[in-house]
Formats: structure tokens, sequence, C-alpha cells
């Protein structure tokens, strides 16, 4: 009867402990997501107030000399193309080389090739923009010359092309090797989470693996792969040391191929180190619109995602 009841003290006791452990936990998590809270609006009250007086000042009186509008839009066209071309040149290829990872290469190489793409997202942007500027650029322009003699009838190349080869296009490649690294990471981890047993079945059934992969494997990660898209997403959008060294920025152009368009983070780069007065408000309202931008895309991202968000896996 004793010992009976020295027991109940001891799960008493373990309960307690665990309890306490579990508020302690609660209450970090809860300070931790509320410091993220309080820096982002730190940050936006900021971005706003220093934003005013360019919404405020007569479009004469700007470092432009044209509306606030006229000068942001083609920046938010160019930061939109760069993005959405880096995640048409890293979705596909990320995606296969983690399926690659997960389900057809060998132990032996699986992990080693797994260790370079974590080395991979880990490298300084400037490195992959010294890279794109000495190496990259280059062997574009005869790509760019073949393009321009042949398909220069489409606006996308032609009229000209550039003999230096930093352009747009060059930048976007650039933006899509910098996030593949990333998109890989996250989908090769969903892909090895996917239930082993409902692979199985499908193999069982008789089809092939690339079928068992459509049928399984993609519909599990579905959710995982969308916020691993959005998440290189983000990072092509507020990229900014690599465009800037492999773009040449100038007036928006829809040839992808030639000198000129340029995106916000690229030109808040180079013109606010000598920015004074009313120009530094107005590259300070361009990171605003590009805050809200960005702000905008992870919603969607999150209603793309929520959508989906009753799938288990196993319906």
């Amino acid at each position: 009867m004793a010992s009976a009841t020295v027991e109940q003290q001891a799960r008493r006791r373990s309960a307690s402990t665990d309890k306490t452990g579990d508020r302690v936990f609660r209450g970090l998590a809860f300070g931790a997501s509320l410091v993220i809270l309080v820096i982002l609006g730190f940050v936006t009250i900021f971005l706003i107030a220093k934003a005013l007086p360019t919404f405020s000042a007569a479009p004469s009186e700007l470092a432009n000399g044209v509306g606030f509008a006229t000068y942001v839009w083609p920046l938010v066209v160019g930061t939109l193309i760069s993005a959405v071309l880096s995640l048409l040149v890293a979705t596909f290829v990320a995606i296969g080389v983690a399926l690659f990872i997960s389900h057809y290469a060998p132990w032996g190489l699986s992990k080693p090739v797994g260790y370079v793409i974590d080395l991979l997202a880990a490298i300084p942007s400037v490195i992959f923009g010294a890279w794109g500027l000495a190496v990259l650029a280059p062997a574009m322009v005869p790509i760019y010359a073949w393009l321009n003699a042949h398909l220069g009838f489409i606006p996308l190349f032609g009229p000209g092309y550039s003999n230096t080869g930093k352009t747009l296009l060059t930048a976007s490649l650039v933006l899509g090797i910098m996030i593949v690294p990333i998109i890989t990471a996250q989908s090769r981890e969903l892909f090895l989470q996917t239930p082993m047993l409902h692979q199985e079945a499908a193999l069982a059934l008789g089809t092939t693996k690339w079928g068992m992969i459509r049928a399984t494997v993609f519909p599990f990660a579905r959710n995982g792969i969308v916020s691993a898209v959005m998440l290189g997403l983000g990072r092509a959008l507020g990229e900014t040391m690599a465009v800037t060294l492999v773009l040449s920025s100038g007036a928006l152009t829809p040839n992808l191929i030639d000198n000129g368009n340029s995106t916000i983070p690229a030109t808040i780069a180079l013109f606010f180190p000598e920015s004074f007065g009313i120009q530094q408000n107005e590259l300070i309202a361009a990171g605003l619109v590009l805050f809200v931008l960005t702000f905008v895309v992870n919603l969607v991202a999150r209603a793309v995602v929520s959508r989906y968000s009753e799938f288990s896996g196993a319906n």
C-alpha cells in the first residue's frame, strides 16, 4: 500500500514537471513570435514614415522629375519579370534533383549530392553575382546573338542584344541558380517523408516507379512544394547584390537580351549610399512597394497552401 502511494506521488511530481515544462516552452514560443511581430511592425512604421514625403511631394520635386508611380512602375515590372523567370528556371530543375536524391540515386551518391545542395544554399549571393558577371554573362553573348538573329522579330529577343551579356535574362538565370538549392532541400525532405506503405501499395498495383511518384509522392508533398517555391520566390524578389552585379540597368523594355530594365533591390543598392533628401525618401518608398509586394505574394501562397490543407496523404 505504501509503495503504491509512493508511485502515485512520483507520477504527480512527473506530471507537474511536464506541465511546468510545457508552460515554459509555450511562453518562449509566444515570446519569440511576439518579437517577430514587433520587429515587423517597426519596419513597417519606418518605411511608411520615411516614404510619406515622397507621396506628398510634387512630381517636379522628386529626384527623377516624374511622379512616383511613373518612377516605380518599371522597377516593379522588372522585379516581377526576373523573379518569374528565375522560378521557371529553378522549379523544375529543383524538383528533378530532389526526386533524383530521394528515389533514384543510389545511397552512396544521394548523400554527397544532398550535402552539395545544402552547401550551395549557404553560398553568399555576391559570389553568385561575381560568377554571373565574370563567367555566365560573357558565355551568354553568343546565345543572345543567335536568338537575336533568328528570333529578333519577337520583342523578347529584339531588335538588338547586349555585347556584354549583362541583361535581365542573365540576372534571372543567376537568380534561378541561387534558389535551386532552397527548393531542392525542402522538396527532398518532403519526398523522403512520403509514407512507404503508400508507395509500396502503388507499386503492388502494377504501376511504374514514375506512376507511383505521381500517385503518392507528389500529392503528399504538394503543400510543401508550393511553400518551397514561394520561399524561393521571396529570395528572388528581394535579391540585391547578385542582380546589381549582373544587370545593366536602364529603361523598361520588353527585350530580355539587351541593356535596360532594373529591379527595386538593385536600384536601391546602386543609388541609396549617395542619396539624400527627397531622393532617399523616394528609394525608401520603392522599398515599401517591394515590402507590400512580397507580403501580397506570401498571402497568395498561404491561400494556395490552405486550399489543400485537408489533404493528409491518405485520401
